[in-house]
């Protein structure tokens, strides 16, 4: 592998590295797969076989890495166009291509840096510092491992926002005419146990407060092109964990279910917390609480996650580009949109604490 060109606008980066959660692509790696999601939590392997019959309705396959397969074909062609020349890795934290192996073949292609994507949005233990975690794990597994980098948060990126405002007016354009108007939107995110919420961000409620922002943002653009100004509320999917600890509500299906006892004359369901269609989109939302809105007469849609959308592909260019540009010193414009500021490149101490304790994590202050 050449030394990168530094007169290059990715200079420093000589690789990108997309990192994602990972899912099982048969039957027999639905259980293991759920094993390494939930170590060292004690959950019975009767309790995991319950959950797995989610993946075996379809296949015993999660579409999480089809789709990942299918964005960096799209970015590799967006990079590609914009004359970036870096190669792209993936590594995953749960399921191959697990991020040590990953590693290890970038240090053989003699990788000396490189910038991560994540893909996940927005700020939690769950969402990003676990993420950190796992890729100190791998460091430290790797002899000769490459420098890392991670890409500052994107869920108040234009490129990112516009796809769910357009995504929005789809699904409220396939609503029957005659209850369009009245539509409820209803934004869907995963949960997470309300402590974690508590100590997400270096202040705490980060994870709501910046699905909030961008609800609200959605909210307003969808009320410029349509002229109405939906009523709308941040709801939450795929509680797991033990009955008495309190998780972010309220669960989707329950909020159908208020919906339809106020009268609401329909709903579309908002996917922001998801940047594909993962498990919990093709099944608590498509699968779940499709059930209950037909069980309950209430018309429903869901609109459609960022995916392989060009304006979302080009994030992941245009915050490589950014972050190069500040590890050369230069000044740099941050684009985002909504009440909040464009985030962090590393993120502060004490950020998205660990519920169990301390452990080591890369790309932090």
């Amino acid at each position: 592998m050449p030394t990168p060109d530094p007169a290059q606008p990715w200079a420093p980066y000589d690789a990108l590295l997309l990192v994602s959660f990972g899912g099982p692509e048969g039957p027999d790696d639905v259980v293991p797969f759920l094993e390494n999601v939930t170590r060292g939590r004690g959950i019975p392997r009767e309790r995991l076989e319950q959950v797995g019959e989610h993946y075996f309705q379809f296949g015993g396959r999660s579409p999480i890495n089809d789709q990942n397969r299918e964005f960096i074909a799209a970015l590799r062609d967006d990079l590609s166009a914009a004359g970036i020349d870096v190669p792209i890795y993936w590594g995953n934290r749960n399921w191959d291509p697990y991020l040590a192996d990953t590693l290890r073949q970038m240090a053989a292609d003699g990788i000396t840096r490189a910038a991560c994507f994540v893909t996940s949005a927005y700020s939690s233990y769950s969402s990003c510092r676990q993420y950190r975690e796992n890729l100190a794990d791998a460091v430290a597994d790797v002899e000769g491992a490459p420098q890392l980098d991670k890409l500052r948060h994107y869920f108040n990126h234009p490129g990112f926002v516009e796809s769910v405002v357009d995504a929005t007016l789809a699904a409220l354009a396939d609503l029957p005419a005659a209850v369009r108007e009245g539509a409820h939107l209803a934004f869907v995110t995963h949960s997470v146990p309300e402590t974690m919420d508590e100590a997400s961000g270096p202040d705490g409620g980060a994870y709501t407060a910046q699905h909030l922002s961008v609800a609200e943002e959605v909210v307003e653009r969808v009320r410029q092109e349509t002229g109405r100004r939906h009523q709308h509320e941040l709801v939450f999917c795929s509680r797991s964990g033990a009955p008495h600890v309190p998780w972010l509500e309220p669960d989707v299906n329950d909020h159908l279910r208020e919906l339809h006892d106020l009268g609401t004359s329909a709903v579309v369901m908002v996917p922001i917390g998801f940047v594909s269609d993962h498990m919990e989109v093709i099944y608590d939302l498509d699968t779940e609480a499709m059930a209950t809105a037909e069980k309950l007469g209430l018309p429903a849609t869901r609109a459609a996650t960022a995916g392989i959308d060009p304006r979302f592909v080009a994030v992941v260019r245009d915050l490589l580009l950014e972050r190069a540009a500040v590890e050369r010193g230069a000044e740099v414009s941050r684009r985002a949109v909504g009440s909040m500021p464009a985030l962090w490149d590393r993120c502060p101490v004490g950020c998205c604490a660990n519920p169990r304790g301390e452990r080591p994590a890369l790309c932090g202050s």
